[in-house]
């Protein structure tokens, strides 16, 4: 915390107006006290506003002629307050005055100021930090990440409209391309934010865009015109539709000659202009949508486009009634799933074209619901809470090409809604613009040929990235925040041979010893980073006259300290590259870390009057504060094949975790602007009154009003957790007004805070946790107990299960609901239902597919791929699951465990606790068993996973669990074969006995399927199938559609011609409808090698 203070109080200084000549003398100590204000004020100067207070006191010392020690002794306090606003003139001053203190030559103290000084929010942070970066004080890192802060928290005024482009043009600026595109995206964003306080703000703004998009118009400079699209984007300002305009396709005849890719950055730019005017936007848009003409890519983007202008009910009629006669599948795709899932938004700012997408979706045909996602989607999804105004919603567009199987482009994006106000949060876009028109141009796009020939071309395609133009980029990517890009990238031939030569050169490898020193020399890291995450305030004016402010505050402060040391034994070569793999297997490695994070975090809700002359609001505030300490060995030995991981004790602060939340009344006027008072919303100490409301309508005294408030919830919850002796405990407190109204905002309103701790529990100190993990034959040497399984033909078995069903009967009868009552001829009774059933006119087609026998792979007919046949042994069928178990019940007394792993806790009474797993396989009868067994004495509780490969079509599983793994089990089988004439996989559950609260929880959820069913689209028939039972059959009509049939207790469930995605190349004999051809790993490794 004092580093927090600290840097803030560096931040204050640098706002004071003072001017500062530091004489120290070297034996003295100079104390600085600083009082003054976190966040920056309103755009109008002299308004009040609510921010952080800071008061600190600084100690100021010379250690030698050129360094000096700041040191923070007291922190009075730090507080939430309605305050009058300071204007902060001259940061270079602080900054000066600060250089040669020691704070600035430490790397931590440096980050504490960048981070703090952008908090400031006023037009001098932007001067002062351009001014460092061009007297090269300043990293380009640095600058990028106090610029793009900056940016964001200053106030958009004309005075820091002309900084911003005067940076942006200036030729230090303009010599790095990536540093150019971040400050022009910032220009574009300081005029939009400028023009939504200033509404009639003037185009005269944009014209150095405007004069850079014609200029590169004319030049053809491609990446000039996307740049300064995107600025215009940024901006959203109506004046800059016509110069998109020249850029748009099918608008203006010069436009067809640029690339797809700019013609999709135009229509993009539109996106914030249709916000502002959606009338200019939305013929435009709709007319790129129907003009067939045009790509159709170009097309689906101008789709987004027109959606997001909100158009009318006649607009999306008419672009329903456009589509009934469209070619294009992916553009019908598209629209349709656009318009449908907008019927379905509920949040208010989209009332209008959700009730016109409702009247649109009634115009066109049901039919395109069928259309599988390898066509272009566009999906929307929302949730919004009306009592609260609370709200979120997504966004994603997928859009396809019909040619390849990249997609051309995928967009996401997250939009929130808060007290009536909109924004877009985030947004994430990728094309693969040139890698699609690569493989356009390439043999592989041919449809004649057939897919292990598509395959080699388009790795070859791939591959063959030298022979592309130097521009024409490959792929390129977009972020934005609040609506705003703020950052885009774009490769291209020009970044992968850059790259390249980074990977494979020197360099990473000269990185690689540094850091393998630096790890055996032991390494501790400090990080903080301190983020103020939002500043969000609207003002609303009210029928009274004083205008209302909400607003919202969080600012947090992340740190971590790591230290991680490592031990190579024996020591690596002086050139690692020269290494080989047998002396990196004879390598043992231990790497040992503690990491103590820590997160805090405080947030403000303020709603009320804010003016000049009074300040009356209702604040919310609360408070996280989070530390989770940890100590952590690793050890690997390659050699013998053993890898440990050991969990060592540390030191835990009191709470690792605390949450607090209030909300008070503060009030102040001006004429005592230090007197302010805040009361709790709800007092801890409230009057119990025990009138009742006839008393009360009797009392004598009306004006007195009694107070009524439950007492506070306090609770204490403790768990302690068997073996390791930790106890964790939170400590709940609340104090609600829910006593007025049972809503949740009242349950809201009032004090909350909770607590964890975790400390250690009675009983024998832990020394540490271990995870071994041991491959190889030394697995069996390695394990703590010996592992056995009881054969249930041996007396010793005999009576072990005799008590066994003993206690499972008497657990039987302490059953509400015995789920056994139904008897194992529920099978024949489910056969027999379906069959007559099926009789019923009204689904005689889909019941014939239902109830179509399973039947296995045939050895003549669907195990031989493309009409080659394959012996099958006689015996398969006789070769069983069960009859493989008899053979050896316990694997481990035939062969060793193939890797073992234990999890232990070592305790100081060296009693063992914790679980070990042994692993075994069976070569000739394809077996895998697992066993799990508790390592403490007398403790006979087991896990048992035993699966087997039957055959090439067919893989059984049982796992069982309890005492000797006989108390429940479960029994998995998966087998292929055909349903009617279709190629089917089936997969089979049955189980003999289940825990009490498995079957309890099935049974609830087994009420909610039909519903579940229903809204997916699944054909629902009460059966009494199998209470012990479920069985899912899948089906294949052909390549890109599906059948489903579930059959669960007391009902089955089915939907046919489900449509995929892709193609799933298998035939109706069940074989492969591609050869896997060895020598497309060979082409890969041969091309590999020449390059």
């Amino acid at each position: 915390m004092r580093a927090v203070v600290l840097a803030l109080t560096v931040a204050l200084v640098a706002s004071q107006q003072i001017n500062l000549v530091p004489e120290f003398a070297p034996d003295k100590t100079y104390v600085y006290n600083y009082e003054a204000l976190l966040l920056g004020g309103l755009p109008q100067e002299g308004l009040a506003r609510a921010g952080i207070k800071v008061n600190s006191k600084v100690h100021l010392s010379a250690v030698n002629e050129n360094t000096f020690l700041m040191k923070v002794m007291i922190v009075k306090n730090r507080r939430f307050q309605i305050t009058q606003r300071k204007q902060q003139q001259n940061a270079i001053t602080g900054w000066n005055f600060f250089n040669d203190v020691y704070i600035l030559n430490n790397d931590s103290g440096r980050r504490w100021l960048l981070d703090a000084l952008p908090s400031v929010g006023t037009p001098v942070i932007v001067k002062f930090i351009k001014e460092k970066f061009l007297a090269d004080e300043l990293t380009l890192p640095e600058f990028i990440q106090a610029l793009v802060v900056a940016l964001q928290m200053v106030t958009a005024d004309l005075d820091t409209i002309q900084l911003t482009a005067s940076l942006a043009m200036h030729e230090k600026i303009a010599k790095i391309p990536a540093l150019r595109e971040v400050v022009m995206l910032g220009y574009g964003s300081m005029i939009a934010k400028h023009c939504v306080e200033v509404p009639t703000c003037s185009a005269e703004l944009l014209r150095p865009i405007h004069e850079i998009a014609a200029e590169a118009t004319s030049k053809n400079d491609i990446p000039e015109i996307t740049l300064a699209l995107k600025v215009l984007g940024n901006a959203g300002h109506p004046a800059s539709l016509k110069p998109i305009m020249k850029l748009l396709p099918g608008l203006r005849t010069a436009a067809t000659s640029l690339p797809l890719s700019v013609q999709v950055d135009a229509i993009l730019a539109l996106r914030n202009i249709a916000k502002k005017e959606p009338k200019l936007v939305q013929p435009v848009a709709l007319q790129l949508v129907l003009d067939r003409a045009l790509h159709p890519e170009v097309r689906m983007v101008a789709c987004i486009v027109l959606f997001e202008a909100k158009p009318s009910v006649a607009l999306v009629s008419s672009l329903a009634g456009a589509l009934k006669t469209e070619t294009n599948m992916h553009v019908v795709s598209f629209a349709y799933s656009h318009i449908k899932s907008l019927t379905k938004i509920t949040a208010p700012d989209m009332a209008a074209v959700a009730g016109a997408a409702n009247v649109a979706i009634k115009l066109m045909s049901r039919k395109l619901d069928r259309l599988s996602f390898r066509f272009s989607r566009a999906l929307q999804w929302d949730f919004y809470h009306t009592p609260l105004m609370v709200g979120a919603a997504g966004s994603a567009y997928m859009i396809n090409d019909a040619a390849t199987i990249l997609p051309r482009a995928v967009v996401a994006k997250a939009r929130a809604y808060l007290a009536g106000a909109a924004a877009d949060v985030l947004e994430i876009g990728v094309r693969t613009e040139g890698i699609q028109e690569a493989l356009l141009k390439s043999p592989a796009a041919d449809e004649s040929v057939d897919r292990i020939t598509k395959i080699k071309r388009t790795l070859r395609a791939l591959t063959n990235w030298k022979d592309l133009p130097n521009n024409q980029p490959l792929a390129s990517a977009y972020i934005k925040l609040l609506g705003q890009e703020v950052a885009f990238v774009k490769i291209d031939k020009t970044i992968i041979e850059e790259a390249i030569p980074l990977a494979t050169g020197p360099k990473p490898r000269q990185l690689l010893k540094a850091a393998l020193k630096a790890l055996q020399e032991g390494i501790a890291l400090q990080y903080a980073k301190p983020l103020l995450a939002a500043e969000v305030r609207r003002i609303l004016p009210t029928a009274v006259g004083l205008p209302m402010e909400l607003s919202l505050y969080i600012a947090a402060v992340a740190a971590a300290r790591v230290s991680v040391q490592a031990t190579i034994t024996p020591p690596l070569p002086e050139e690692i590259e020269t290494m080989t793999l047998e002396q990196l297997k004879k390598t043992a490695i231990q790497l040992q870390a503690e990491a103590r994070p820590s997160i805090a975090l405080q947030t403000f809700a303020v709603m009320g009057v804010n003016t000049a002359l009074i300040q009356a609001a209702v604040m919310a505030r609360g408070k996280i504060r989070t530390i989770t300490p940890g100590k952590v060995t690793a050890r690997a030995d390659i050699l013998k094949g053993n890898y440990k991981v050991e969990a060592l004790p540390v030191e835990v602060p009191e709470h690792i975790a605390a949450v607090s939340f209030e909300t008070l009344a503060v009030v102040r006027n001006i004429e005592e602007p230090t007197a302010e008072r805040t009361v709790p919303l709800v007092p801890e100490l409230a009057v119990q009154n025990s009138q009742t409301p006839a008393d009360y309508l009797s009392s004598e005294n009306p004006d007195e009003v009694p107070v009524r408030a439950p007492a506070p919830f306090d609770k204490t919850l403790c768990l302690a957790v068997p073996y390791i002796e930790i106890k964790g405990c939170v400590e709940v407190h609340s104090h609600n007004a829910a006593f007025i109204r049972n809503a949740p905002l009242f349950y809201i309103i009032g004090q909350h805070s909770a607590r964890a701790t975790v400390a250690r529990a009675e009983g024998p100190a832990v020394e540490r946790l271990e995870l071994e993990v041991q491959v190889g034959p030394r697995a069996a040497e390695r394990l703590l107990k010996q592992i056995s399984l009881i054969d249930e033909e041996t007396p010793e078995g005999k009576v072990f299960l005799l008590k066994l069903r003993e206690i499972l009967e008497t657990e039987d009868k302490n059953r509400p609901v015995s789920s056994e009552s139904r008897s194992s001829s529920s099978r024949i009774i489910s056969s027999s239902s379906s069959s007559s059933s099926s009789m019923s006119s009204y689904r005689v087609t889909e019941t014939a597919t239902i109830m179509e026998p399973f039947r296995k792979f045939h050895k003549d007919r669907y195990l031989a791929p493309h009409g080659a046949s394959k012996k099958v042994s006689s015996g398969s069928d006789a070769s069983s699951f069960q009859r493989i178990q008899k053979q050896a019940k316990f694997l481990g007394n035939a062969v060793p465990p193939v890797f073992a792993v234990i999890a232990r806790a070592v305790r100081v009474d060296h009693k063992l606790l914790g679980y070990q797993l042994a692993a075994y396989f069976d070569k000739p009868t394809a077996r895998v068993q697992l066993v799990v067994t508790s390592i403490a004495e007398n403790d006979n509780q087991k896990i048992c996973i035993d699966g087997a490969l039957l055959s090439k079509h067919k893989v059984t599983a049982k796992l069982a669990w309890g005492p000797e793994c006989q108390q429940y089990a479960v029994t998995a089988k998966a087998e292929a074969g055909v349903l009617g004439e279709f190629p089917a996989a089936r997969l089979e559950l049955e189980w003999e006995r289940l825990p009490i609260m498995v079957t309890t929880y099935a049974k609830k959820l087994s009420k909610h399927i039909p519903m579940a069913a229903f809204q997916a689209g699944f054909r629902l028939e009460r059966v009494a199938n199998s209470e012990k039972e479920i069985e899912l059959t899948a089906a294949l009509p052909n390549q890109r559609s599906l059948n489903v049939i579930a059959r669960i207790p007391e009902m089955t469930l089915s939907r046919m011609g489900i449509s995929l995605p892709f193609a799933i190349p298998i035939n109706p004999d069940g074989s492969l409808s591609i050869q896997i051809d060895e020598d497309i790993l060979s082409w890969i490794q041969k091309h590999i090698k020449e390059e």
